[in-house]
């Protein structure tokens, strides 16, 4: 390990020891994701937790009966949405409701707000879907949650330490079109010692996901440097985020490091030319996800 790994390490740790006691899921979120991991486990105990959070059951109906879903008629209980969606999708959208509330706040600074984060991150979550199905993956739900989290550093940067978050975002060269010019994985490095990639990552081993959502996190930007065989989470994202970015709506700090690396087309066997039909697609869905998960 290099001396400069050595010294990215030290401060990612330190950032995540720092906020320990602020970026924590919800107890529930946690059971269910362990529920959700072990092997053993039925749609029975999943409810049963659930079951114990009115609010969570609320808004997983409010989910499930959403045109996102698609799904016919109106689904009542818990019961029903856990046999028509599966654990996973149950799972993924108790998580996405756990997650809404760390992106509270107004604006930090005129470049940033982290409702503008939420609303990236969910274009994102909705466009990694949209690409997994019509690339006709079996990964649409893991593709979703996986875009959700996908910059889950930034927020992690914004608790650790205020004033080098302002000053990161005052050290980008906004353009004209309210644009920067400049690469913000440079100016985090430089202004913290790490990126926000390397602290997604450590805070997503911190909250114990599977390793693969951590690699979202980790290489979103460069899914290229993941192992053979274990990119296609990250290269989904990879897409997805620079559709999102095309919206012109939500955080837009990262256009400059959103430009589609050719390879990852190349690994998803995606024609460039579907691009455009696929912003089409977000652009048109995006409105129903937006509103049952930022309400």
């Amino acid at each position: 390990m290099s001396v400069k790994t050595m010294e990215q390490s030290q401060v990612v740790a330190s950032a995540i020891r720092e906020i320990s006691h602020i970026a924590t899921l919800p107890e529930i979120t946690i059971r269910i994701i362990e529920l959700v991991e072990a092997p053993s486990s039925t749609a029975q105990d999943l409810h049963k937790v659930i079951s114990n959070d009115p609010a969570l059951c609320s808004r997983i109906l409010k989910v499930v009966n959403s045109s996102f879903y698609g799904l016919p008629g109106q689904i009542g209980s818990i019961n029903r949405a856990l046999v028509l969606l599966g654990l996973n999708a149950v799972k993924n959208i108790a998580i996405s409701a756990s997650l809404a509330k760390l992106f509270k706040g107004g604006q930090i600074c005129p470049q940033f707000a982290a409702k503008d984060l939420w609303s990236h991150s969910v274009a994102t979550a909705t466009g990694a879907k949209l690409v997994a199905s019509e690339l006709g993956m079996g990964a649409a739900d893991e593709a979703f949650l996986a875009g959700l989290i996908h910059d889950i550093g930034i927020m992690v940067e914004l608790q650790f330490d205020r004033n080098k978050f302002i000053e990161v975002f005052n050290g980008l060269a906004v353009g004209p079109n309210g644009t920067p010019q400049n690469n913000l994985l440079d100016v985090e490095s430089r202004v913290f010692g790490a990126n926000h990639q390397q602290f997604g990552m450590a805070l997503s081993e911190k909250w114990k996901f599977p390793k693969a959502f951590g690699a979202v996190c980790g290489h979103h930007h460069n899914p290229m440097e993941l192992p053979a065989g274990t990119r296609t989470l990250a290269c989904l994202v990879h897409v997805a985020e620079a559709l999102a970015a095309g919206l012109d709506k939500g955080f837009r700090m990262e256009t400059v490091t959103n430009q589609i690396i050719p390879a990852v087309l190349d690994e998803l066997s995606l024609s460039p030319s579907k691009l455009p039909e696929l912003e089409k697609k977000l652009a048109d869905s995006l409105g129903d996800v937006e509103a049952v998960l930022t309400a």
